[in-house]
């Protein structure tokens, strides 16, 4: 019987769909169950431009007398940024020299006063080796007959008393050493407040401790400060860096080194470049105040995220546009070279 052309392109077509949806099926499995990490690149929109701040507070407490920077003025590191009322300070300074200079004056005259006790020590032991030979020679006098015993018993008695006197002395000059030792002491002392005083005055001059732009200034020229007390902060424009916070599953490839293309929200149309400088120790989570409880009967598995500091190429003249705070949208080349650390 002869064959029916159409139910032939029929049965063709049946087996064509079926083979096509089979292999749209496999294809799909294997993506939708191939790891995230395989991917030749890696992106993420959770990612912004940050830097290291420094805010500078005031050692000292006191009055603010001049302020000599404006809010977003770049500063070089150690241009003068506020000045305190550093008149008490001042008089601080000037009562610790005045007690150092005065326990110094006070140490020279101990000099004199030992050099004295010394001098009445010696005169004290001459005159008790004199009674001493009194003593000896009248005893010897009574005792053959020549002497009378109450010429001893002077004798004795005069020993005795240039004896006391003489300990007498030496107790004084034994006082007088420890005087000194003390006095030594106290200069001591007294030198390390002047120095003391003299941090805490240098503490009036508040310099940048590194080059950056001023941002958050509080600080007011006739305002009252605390030590402590933020009065503004310093933000190194030329020390950007970029933080990206990836899904850990598509760090497994991740290595330091790697080229990063970065797009900026802020600017349309501008690609900077960087390299992988570290992957963050621990997840953002790990780090909250009220860290998850994952011990419960109800858990529901979260997919974590963590932080990649990414660093920009230098010679960039766009990077110059950027600001802290801006949104990017970094893509890692995990085919791009790589240094031998692993993450």
């Amino acid at each position: 019987m002869p064959t029916n052309p159409t139910s032939s392109a029929a049965r063709g077509f049946r087996l064509f769909t079926a083979t096509l949806a089979a292999a749209a099926l496999g294809g799909a499995f294997l993506v939708l169950n191939r790891p995230e990490s395989a991917a030749s690149e890696q992106t993420t929109d959770d990612a912004y431009v940050r830097a290291d701040f420094t805010v500078i507070a005031p050692q000292v407490s006191g009055v603010i007398g001049r302020v000599a920077v404006h809010d977003h003025q770049y500063v070089p590191a150690g241009a003068a940024l506020v000045e305190i009322d550093a008149r008490g300070l001042r008089i601080a300074l000037a009562s610790a020299q005045a007690l150092v200079d005065s326990l110094r004056a006070q140490t020279v005259r101990q000099d004199s006063a030992i050099a004295q006790a010394r001098a009445a020590l010696a005169a004290s032991l001459a005159r008790r080796e004199l009674a001493e030979a009194n003593l000896e020679r009248f005893t010897n006098l009574a005792r053959d007959g020549s002497g009378t015993v109450q010429a001893r018993q002077q004798a004795q008695a005069e020993w005795d008393i240039q004896r006391a006197a003489s300990e007498r002395d030496q107790a004084g000059l034994r006082a007088a050493d420890q005087q000194r030792a003390v006095l030594r002491a106290d200069i001591a002392k007294a030198e390390a407040a002047r120095a003391d005083a003299e941090l805490h005055l240098s503490y009036a001059r508040i310099t940048a401790p590194v080059a950056g732009t001023v941002a958050q200034r509080r600080a007011r020229a006739g305002s009252y400060v605390r030590a402590g007390e933020p009065l503004l902060t310093l933000v190194p424009l030329d020390a950007l860096y970029i933080e990206a916070n990836f899904r850990e599953t598509q760090l497994a490839r991740v290595r330091v080194g790697q080229a990063v293309q970065i797009a900026v929200d802020a600017l349309p149309g501008v690609q900077l470049h960087g390299r992988v400088q570290s992957l963050g120790p621990a997840s953002g989570a790990s780090f909250s105040p009220v860290p998850p409880q994952n011990a419960t009967g109800n858990f529901t598995k979260i997919v974590q995220r963590l932080p990649v500091r990414i660093e920009l190429e230098p010679g960039q003249d766009d990077a110059s546009r950027l600001r802290v705070g801006m949104s990017v949208r970094p893509r890692i080349s995990l085919n791009s070279d790589q240094s031998n650390h692993d993450l």
